[in-house]
C-alpha cells in the first residue's frame, strides 16, 4: 500500500513546491512595468537609431535587398581556390528604398571593390565567418554604402554567405 502512495505523495509535493517557488519568484507587478531593455550604445552606427514620427512612434527602417548575389573568387598561388558567394540587403531609412535602387550600380560596384579587397587580405581565408572578420566586412561596407547613398543608408545587412573550396 505504502508502495503506492509514496510516489503520488512525493508528484504532489512536487507540483507544490514548483508552484511555491514561481510565485516567490514572481516580479511584483510595479517593478515589471519599470524595467525597460538597456541599449547597447554602438559608436560606429550611432546615427542610426530609429526616428520617431509625430505621435512619439518607432519609425521602423526598410531593408533592401540587393538584386543579385555577390560571387567573390579567392584566389592563392596565382588560381581561385575558392568562391563566396554572398547575398547584401541594405537597412535604409523610411522612405529610402527607391534611392537604393536608384544607386544600386554605383552601390554593387563598390560593393565589389570592398569584397574583392577583403578576399585579397585573406578575409575570407579559414574561419572566415569569425565575428571579427564578418565585423570588419560589415564595417567596410557600410562605408562605402554610406559614401554612396549619404544618410538613407542605416546598416548593411549579410543575409547569406557562403564558401565553396575548389
Amino acid at each position: 500500500m505504502m508502495r503506492k502512495i509514496l510516489p503520488v505523495l512525493l508528484l504532489l509535493i512536487g507540483i507544490g513546491a514548483g508552484i511555491g517557488g514561481g510565485i516567490m519568484l514572481k516580479p511584483a507587478a510595479e517593478e515589471a512595468h519599470q524595467s525597460e531593455p538597456h541599449e547597447v550604445s554602438d559608436p560606429v552606427h550611432a546615427d542610426t537609431a530609429a526616428p520617431a514620427d509625430d505621435e512619439g512612434h518607432e519609425v521602423l527602417p526598410e531593408y533592401v535587398k540587393m538584386n543579385n548575389q555577390f560571387i567573390i573568387p579567392v584566389i592563392r598561388d596565382e588560381k581561385v581556390a575558392a568562391l563566396v558567394v554572398m547575398s547584401i540587403s541594405i537597412e535604409a531609412m523610411p522612405g529610402g528604398q527607391e534611392a537604393i535602387f536608384q544607386l544600386e550600380p554605383k552601390l554593387r560596384d563598390e560593393f565589389n571593390q570592398v569584397l574583392f579587397e577583403h578576399a585579397n587580405a585573406g578575409g575570407f581565408d579559414g574561419v572566415f565567418t569569425s565575428s571579427n572578420k564578418m565585423l570588419i566586412l560589415r564595417d567596410s561596407l557600410y562605408e562605402v554604402a554610406h559614401k554612396v547613398a549619404g544618410p538613407v543608408v542605416k546598416g548593411v545587412l549579410i543575409s547569406e554567405i557562403v564558401r565553396q573550396d575548389n
